[in-house]
């Protein structure tokens, strides 16, 4: 079964770097790991909110499109990994190793729809 582990940080507390959230090395180290356990289907960071681009239509149905960042937003996505695994015990399992889920961040786990 495929899930999604989705990295979520808050705009006020840094998913990782100096700045107290997690030191890049521990993201590579779980990286090479969850990919050498040959679970990995895909997975990629994301650049900070501020790069966003939002696309939402008007009450008139015209598509309009907003630079971020967004006022709105207090969590962001920072990356994301699509696992194949037995099931969603497993999936919870690499959620826990991952530096996301240290204080500051954590994982949201969701099921892939299968289209």
């Amino acid at each position: 079964m495929k899930y999604a582990l989705l990295l979520m940080g808050r705009i006020d507390d840094p998913l990782c770097g100096e700045d107290g959230g997690p030191d890049p090395e521990e993201f590579f180290a779980f990286d090479r790991e969850i990919t050498d356990a040959g679970v990995v289907v895909t997975s990629f960071a994301l650049e900070d909110p501020e790069q966003a681009v939002k696309v939402e239509s008007t009450a008139t149905s015209d598509r309009i499109a907003t630079p971020g960042p967004f006022a709105e937003v207090r969590e962001f996505v920072g990356g994301t990994y699509i696992i194949d695994v037995e099931g969603i015990d497993e999936a919870i399992a690499w959620a826990k190793k991952s530096p996301g889920s240290l204080p500051g961040g954590h994982v949201e786990i969701r099921p892939v729809a299968p289209y």
